[in-house]
């Protein structure tokens, strides 16, 4: 590991208090970067604020609603305020809500997806670019997707599937928009990781592993680790002709 990979550059992660969110927050101060770390939750951001600085590296939390463009800017704000710029974004927050065919989702679990999963990124890409394109590095935006969506249908994750369709788009014609700012947009897209969010209702990560093998080319759930090595590749400068990709990350699941 290059510990000194991200130094002097400030990174904010929305969703940071556990799963994929806390696992890139952790490798980005585990490689010298300041964090923020934003969620709703107050006490699992300030879990991953002390993981950060037990391992010696430099973390803030700041709970936000990336559904509320005030609370995003103020994320951005806090990001300046405290260490100078802000020169990675990973847009991580996202909600699951589904399980049932699309025509009997229930209209409240539809707006939620999209006020979280797709106006929270839009939200978040706005404040954040505004504030990159005023800086003579610009930076990187990395958005987490998902391979349900652009990549991959399964039954029952429609909706869901749809809400993170739409970020790949997103991701893509921001990157196109604002290339040009020196600011270089891209997402990834896991497949089931090592989280809550893969286990079907009712099932341990016993049972998960024992479907994983069943469902996956790999056999098994990514870690969140895995998931985290992409994200800062895509935000480090060995990527620095990478625009608008959107990296699967699934076992191959979705091919």
């Amino acid at each position: 590991m290059n510990r000194t990979r991200f130094s002097h550059r400030t990174v904010l992660v929305t969703g940071g208090g556990t799963g994929i969110g806390r696992a890139v927050a952790l490798a980005f101060a585990a490689e010298g970067a300041s964090v923020v770390v934003a969620g709703r939750s107050r006490a699992a951001l300030d879990e991953t604020v002390a993981l950060a600085e037990r391992a010696g590296g430099t973390a803030v939390a700041q709970v936000a609603d990336v559904a509320r463009a005030a609370d995003v800017e103020a994320l951005v704000r806090t990001a300046v305020d405290r260490f100078g710029s802000l020169d990675v974004a990973v847009n991580n927050a996202g909600v699951f809500r589904g399980g049932q065919p699309v025509a009997d989702l229930p209209e409240e679990d539809w707006r939620t997806l999209l006020d979280i999963n797709v106006t929270g990124v839009l939200l978040a890409l706005q404040a954040e670019v505004r504030q990159m394109r005023t800086q003579s590095g610009g930076g990187a935006i990395v958005n987490v997707s998902s391979n349900l969506g652009a990549h991959k249908q399964w039954p029952g994750t429609t909706a869901y599937a749809a809400s993170k369709a739409a970020v790949s788009a997103l991701t893509a014609g921001a990157a196109l928009d604002h290339i040009s700012d020196g600011i270089r947009v891209n997402a990834v897209s896991p497949g089931p990781a090592a989280t809550a969010m893969s286990l079907r209702p009712g099932e341990t990560e016993t049972d998960r592993a024992a479907r994983m093998k069943e469902e996956s080319p790999l056999g098994r759930v990514s870690s969140t680790e895995e998931v985290a090595a992409a994200v800062l590749y895509l935000a480090s400068d060995a990527a620095a002709s990478m625009v608008g990709t959107d990296l699967v990350i699934d076992g191959g699941a979705s091919l």
